[in-house]
């Protein structure tokens, strides 16, 4: 990513291509947005994840359930990302809708060195 406009395309195609894969991949796919000593805190205030392979984990949480997700809006700013999305979950009768607001921090290569998601139950509707 050399120069800030380039930069910012390319965190912006990165973040529409894991929402895409939020609402239709496995949890494989989804870790591999991120470095191999990534962080991810989801909600912050909760367990800090390290590592491809424990955020492979906390992914396979939404496999088997049907997902559909929006993003909202998106800001990036040098080797940074905010986005605020819905991401509704069906599973069987029950039906929710959760709209966090996440950071994600860039590495050189383009992956997710640090991910923070910002949520709790007053940003969960069931439907």
């Amino acid at each position: 990513m050399p120069n800030t406009a380039d930069k910012t395309q390319a965190i912006t195609e990165t973040v529409n291509r894991y929402i895409a894969t939020v609402t239709s991949g496995s949890a494989e796919d989804l870790a591999a947005f991120y470095a191999d000593d990534a962080t991810l805190e989801d909600p912050v205030g909760g367990e800090v994840h390290i590592g491809t392979h424990a955020i492979q984990g906390f992914y396979s949480s939404v496999t088997g359930v049907e997902r559909e997700c929006e993003l909202v809006t998106l800001r990036v700013s040098g080797n940074e990302a905010a986005f605020h999305f819905r991401l509704t979950i069906t599973a069987g009768d029950h039906k929710m809708r959760i709209e966090p607001i996440e950071t994600m921090v860039f590495d050189s290569d383009g992956k997710v060195s640090a991910m923070k998601a910002y949520w709790s139950s007053a940003d969960v509707t069931q439907l």
